[in-house]
């Protein structure tokens, strides 16, 4: 499929994609917050940054986009220009996924992947499982874990 922008306006759309405080991470934040929990944002003196770290819990959560973090679902697809640099680029991104996780557990922290795929679309996780999932990860499971959609 060809492109219906120039490469200039594309590139100028691509750069203002954020990584910090995304629609995804706005809606798991409020959800969270208004159930109770609290947290602190985005600690860099964590491997891998994550988007929301839960001290009280020893656990951290990663809001990741299906796209930048190469997810196998319906959202991802990949470019079919530049073919070559977007798959080192995704490739990339995983494996320093991959390293955060492990290093974070090494400290003792507690990871959960939560995937755009379960926030939105048509395999969407309900709220209700939403918080249901999170609720039983934050006080039985010791383990890593992940959320996507259906």
């Amino acid at each position: 499929m060809i492109d219906i922008v120039d490469q200039k306006t594309r590139s100028r759309i691509m750069s203002c994609i954020r990584c910090k405080n995304t629609a995804p991470e706005m809606f798991i934040r409020r959800i969270l917050h208004s159930r109770g929990y609290r947290y602190r944002l985005h600690d860099n003196k964590l491997p891998g940054k994550p988007d929301m770290v839960f001290r009280k819990y020893n656990a951290v959560i990663f809001i990741h986009g299906c796209f930048w973090h190469g997810h196998d679902c319906h959202l991802f697809r990949m470019p079919s220009s530049r073919v070559e640099f977007w798959k080192n680029k995704i490739e990339t991104n995983k494996k320093r996924d991959m390293n955060a996780i492990c290093n974070l557990r090494e400290l003792g922290w507690r990871s959960m992947i939560i995937w755009e795929c379960a926030i939105k679309g048509k395999k969407k996780v309900s709220v209700e499982d939403l918080v249901s999932i999170t609720d039983y990860w934050f006080r039985k499971c010791n383990d890593n874990m992940q959320v996507r959609g259906k």
